[in-house]
């Protein structure tokens, strides 16, 4: 058997971290079984679908790393509903209903009044022919429900979660399809896992009464269902759920100078009880996954963990990863030199500006005899082997100074900050005549 997962994102809008750590998941699954992840846009709500957000899922995939097998798209598939929507009714399984949003509602606060559950009475399937044909007759157009079966629990072993049990008669018959014709989300979904010979499908905890409702329907059509993993709720850094984790996405990370890699390396971990580790390749990522290590407690997503990740990250990626997002000219000693000081990609420009100059940098007056002879050393030394080294030896003899003394005054001479990469690097890289022109008097 092909183990298959599938992400099945409506386009209504762009991805969130949450989404994409959904489909990371299903991803590694699929990775760590030698199966096939496949992308399904659940586009039947035709007014907020849109092309553009199809395109944006494509796109964040991509970016992301996350190969597909194949996809998808449920607006290409009312036939197959169709087919097995009339199986469904001709089996008795769904009914029609003919309630108002309005009448339902009353209901559900009536129920609330004695303190029960808003669970459907069921009071459609009491309907006579001729009450049916009234309604027809009066142009009201049913919705129709799902009939669950109340013989017997649900039960299933989630993956994440244990085994689970649900009675099916504190349920409400779950509403499949509105009176318009247009489909809800349940039976589709279920209908399309079956087709596409899903076997396994990951996805948050919030799906798992939807999941005891979807295992009767396919337990209506005759199919096994696939396997579920329910994994917890991504949360903020504060610990709750969280409106800002709804706006961070893909375009966001980007726009930061977040690594794929580094989100990657994030979400695969957090919520288990595996380390978060700067993993910049995939394998290990796909080798240590594993749903037995998940938590049941909420993921915390923390972005400063991710900003201090992708530092981690950068600091290793080779300058062929990167040569196409460097300044022109910039080559991989300059790269190799200024890399573990960066904490985004796009940092390296600024290194870059300090190599190439010009430069603006303050001088203490209190430095100028050092910083003079300090030129006249570097007109001398033997810049074939290390300057840095050789200028610092010479003037240490010369002048006395030692420590911050000898150094600061150079790099900020050097570089115009008092900070940054290793100065045994960088002098090679801006080179004699420029740094006799930054130490020289003005």
């Amino acid at each position: 058997m092909t183990i298959r997962t599938r992400f099945a994102p409506s386009p209504t809008g762009m991805l969130h971290v949450g989404n994409i750590r959904t489909a990371l998941h299903n991803w590694l699954w699929a990775q760590a079984q030698g199966g096939e992840f496949w992308l399904r846009i659940d586009d039947t709500d035709a007014e907020r679908s849109e092309e553009r957000f199809v395109d944006a899922i494509r796109a964040d995939l991509a970016w992301l790393g996350l190969t597909i097998a194949g996809e998808e798209r449920q607006s290409a598939r009312f036939a197959l509903y169709e087919a097995r929507f009339a199986a469904l009714r001709d089996a008795g399984r769904v009914y029609p209903a003919y309630e108002t949003a309005q009448e339902l509602d009353l209901k559900r606060k009536i129920a609330a009044g004695r303190g029960l559950p808003p669970v459907y009475d069921r009071a459609a399937l009491a309907l006579s022919d001729a009450e049916r044909a009234s309604f027809e007759a009066a142009g009201v157009k049913p919705h129709w429900r799902f009939k669950l079966d109340h013989a017997a629990p649900i039960v299933w072993d989630d993956l994440i979660r244990g085994p689970q049990k649900f009675d099916a008669a504190t349920m409400s018959d779950p509403v499949i399809r509105r009176a318009d014709g247009s489909w809800l989300y349940m039976l589709p979904s279920a209908i399309d896992d079956a087709e596409m010979g899903i076997t396994h499908v990951v996805r948050g905890e919030d799906h798992v009464s939807n999941t005891a409702l979807q295992l009767q329907m396919f337990d209506a059509m005759g199919v096994a269902p696939p396997a579920f993993a329910h994994e917890a709720l991504l949360v903020g850094s504060e610990g709750k759920l969280s409106k800002r984790l709804g706006s961070l996405g893909v375009a966001h990370f980007r726009e930061v100078g977040i690594e794929p890699e580094a989100v990657r390396a994030l979400l695969a971990r957090i919520g288990t009880s595996l380390p978060v580790e700067p993993l910049v390749e995939t394998q290990a990522l796909v080798e240590s996954f594993d749903f037995a290590k998940f938590g049941r407690a909420p993921a915390r997503f923390d972005e400063a963990e991710l900003t201090g990740l992708n530092a981690k990250i950068v600091h290793q990626l080779d300058f062929e990863h990167v040569a196409d997002r460097l300044p022109a000219g910039m080559g991989a000693a300059e790269w190799s030199a200024v890399r573990p000081n960066l904490q985004t990609i796009a940092e390296a420009a600024d290194w870059w500006g300090v190599i190439e100059g010009p430069i603006v940098a303050e001088r203490d007056l209190a430095d100028a005899d050092f910083l003079a002879a300090a030129a006249r050393a570097a007109e001398s030394l033997d810049w074939a082997g290390d300057p840095w080294h050789a200028l610092t030896a010479a003037l240490k003899a010369e002048t006395g100074r030692s420590g911050k003394a000898l150094f600061l005054p150079l790099r900020r001479a050097l570089t115009g900050r008092e900070h940054g990469p290793d100065m045994k690097a960088l002098l090679p890289l801006i080179g004699r005549e420029r740094a006799i022109a930054r130490l020289s008097p003005e």
